[in-house]
């Protein structure tokens, strides 16, 4: 099982994805925030038809808990990245906001760091051999890349979703939804969360953010309406 051209295609994703922002900053924007919106209105339309479709008319969609299954954890995989990018996820902030400067700085950009770590180990535990353990032959051991290669080389087909019988028949697939199309925004999201985490740590770095984390939130609700009471 070869990782290398998995592996490419993600970086070739992410430094897309840099070169992008840098010329069309407000177009990424819009397009991260419309995958989003897609993936939760189609969740919820489904969810809605499928309980029209059951209690009105005794019928539905037999993959239809599937489908929703796997769109909510594309929301989740792209979301990641989208919330650090705009310092939404929630964290606690208290203690260290009572270190001085410096310091204070040092560990945001720790926190960062281990955000990059967390998303590269889970992407790829090759690292993994250096401790002495065997990952030539366990795809367990290779991390998110690994498991989507090792779907994609085997063509597994997911549980309930079937392909379209036009689609059967146009382009000769298998009946049921091969696996590495559902999993595909596996390694495709725990890469832009790395990336997004070495961001993170440049921008922390150059003063341009504090954290990466929405911690203070409720103290800025209460500064900026603090006068509402009196109008």
């Amino acid at each position: 099982m070869t990782l290398l051209w998995p592996s490419l295609a993600l970086l070739a994703l992410v430094g897309g994805l840099f070169l992008a922002e840098r010329r069309w900053p407000a177009a990424i924007e819009r397009l991260e925030e419309n995958i989003l919106s897609i993936l939760l209105a189609t969740i919820t339309f489904v969810s809605f038809s499928q309980v029209i479709a059951r209690y009105g008319f005794n019928t539905g969609w037999g993959g239809a808990l599937e489908f929703t299954r796997i769109l909510f954890a594309w929301m989740i995989l792209f979301g990641m990245s989208y919330g650090v990018k705009h310092g939404i996820h929630l964290g606690v902030d208290a203690f260290i906001r009572l270190m001085p400067g410096p310091l204070f700085r040092a560990v945001a950009i720790f926190g960062a760091v281990c955000i990059f770590l967390y998303a590269f180990i889970l992407l790829y535990a090759g690292w993994l051999a250096w401790l002495g353990a065997d990952v030539s032959t366990n795809w367990r051991q290779t991390g998110a890349v690994g498991y989507w290669t090792f779907m994609f080389d085997r063509g597994t087909g997911l549980t309930d979703l079937r392909y379209p019988l036009w689609m059967q028949e146009a382009f000769g697939l298998q009946d049921r939804v091969h696996r590495w199309v559902a999993y595909l925004m596996l390694p495709v999201g725990l890469a832009l969360l790395a990336y997004r985490g070495l961001e993170g740590v440049v921008a922390i770095a150059t003063g341009r953010r504090e954290l990466l984390i929405a911690g203070h939130e409720a103290e800025d609700l209460v500064s900026e309406n603090r006068n509402a009471a009196g109008d």
